[in-house]
């Protein structure tokens, strides 16, 4: 069974994401970390009622970076996993 809230966390919303959207039918989401492609697009067919055709995962690993306010001690920037969802011709996503 898919729960798709834990599998969708949030749509990212950049100028990379509107211009995927506006041009190529593709919408991108941070997704849960353990989340697959068959898991995600199984989510997404259901929360928005759409065909998926193909999805992307990407996983942005966390960076380290030297906290000043902390004298200098390393820390990590958060990491996470983003996927890019394609839609069938004709299918759209209202997010607004």
């Amino acid at each position: 069974m898919i729960i798709a809230d834990k599998i969708l966390l949030e749509y990212r919303v950049t100028e990379k994401a509107a211009l995927l959207s506006a041009n190529f039918n593709q919408y991108t989401f941070e997704v849960a970390p353990s989340a697959n492609r068959i898991e995600v697009a199984r989510a997404v067919a259901k929360v928005f009622n759409v065909e998926v055709t193909n999805v992307n995962i990407l996983n942005k690993k966390p960076k380290v970076k030297n906290d000043r306010s902390r004298r200098g001690k390393s820390g990590t920037s958060g990491g996470h996993k983003k996927a890019i969802v394609t839609l069938k011709e004709g299918d759209k996503i209202e997010l607004v």
